[in-house]
């Protein structure tokens, strides 16, 4: 697959579809599956498997290297890992049966596992429990 560049804002996956509460992305990056999995650990973790939650991206994209010290030609490297791409506005992941203070910390959790910056957001009727 190609590099590809990331431009512009998110249309698809950018408006929150399952849960109450979801972590938005304020920039373009590649987030690789691990970054995706720890983030995940971090969120149900705090939230003590109570809720649901929603991931809402996929590392889809291979990123391949090649060996240190090989020849140039040869063809394309072995794939390493695997990444999301992902657009300024979209969801990264979704929470639903938690207070909002949960939710909020549980998403910051998982924010500090993340190589973007993001925001809490709250669906628009939401009214509490």
């Amino acid at each position: 697959m190609h590099k590809g560049r990331i431009k512009g804002n998110a249309t698809r996956g950018a408006e929150l579809a399952f849960g109450s509460f979801g972590l938005k992305t304020l920039e373009e990056h590649w987030i690789t599956s691990r970054q995706i999995e720890a983030a995940r650990i971090a969120v149900t973790r705090f939230m003590k498997r109570e809720g649901q939650v929603w991931i809402r991206i996929f590392p889809d994209k291979p990123i391949t290297k090649k060996p240190a010290e090989v020849r140039m030609g040869k063809g394309k490297g072995s794939p390493e890992y695997w990444v999301a791409v992902v657009k300024p506005g979209t969801l990264i992941f979704e929470a639903e049966g938690v207070p909002l203070p949960v939710a909020k910390e549980a998403m910051r959790l998982a924010a500090q596992k993340l190589p973007v910056s993001t925001k809490f957001i709250v669906r628009r009727d939401y009214a509490g429990e």
